[in-house]
């Protein structure tokens, strides 16, 4: 049986376990990252109140999640009008993709953004993850901008 809920603290241990996995995928762009990085991260994040995170269980192992934020700084390709939602991150492991998951993952977002009091929701994903494009696009998202990001090492 496949259940939902918010993450607490107390989730803290299998949501950093989850979303290490989700950000050490290649197609996240950042490499490796450890639990233990991940705990401390959403820990921190939880505590500073902007941010939710979502958990889906197959009976009692954990399956897939979801990470959404509001931001009130300007977000490229919104219109910049307040307060923005971002979805940070979802992942469902490749077993139960297919499924629905994700998509009743990102409308908990959606919905606690709108609790929030936010009228956009955006988020982002690398020009080739061709999986997480079309994946947007399924769920209602559109295109709105690409850009390219330039890096200048100083000595």
């Amino acid at each position: 049986m496949i259940s939902y809920r918010i993450a607490t603290l107390d989730d803290l241990p299998i949501l950093s376990q989850i979303s290490s996995e989700l950000f050490s995928l290649p197609i996240a762009g950042d490499g490796p990252i450890t639990p233990e990085e991940m705990y401390a991260t959403h820990k921190k994040e939880m505590h500073e109140g902007n941010t939710a995170f979502f958990l889906t269980f197959a009976d009692d192992a954990v399956v897939g999640f979801s990470y959404v934020s509001y931001r009130t700084e300007y977000v490229g390709g919104t219109d910049g009008d307040g307060t923005t939602a971002y979805l940070e991150g979802i992942y469902v492991k490749p077993p139960y993709q297919g499924q629905g998951i994700a998509r009743k993952l990102v409308a908990m977002c959606e919905d606690w953004a709108r609790e929030q009091g936010c009228s956009e929701f955006a988020s982002d994903c690398l020009l080739d993850n061709h999986d997480s494009l079309a994946f947007h696009l399924k769920i209602g998202f559109e295109e709105s901008e690409r850009v390219i990001l330039f890096n200048k090492k100083l000595k």
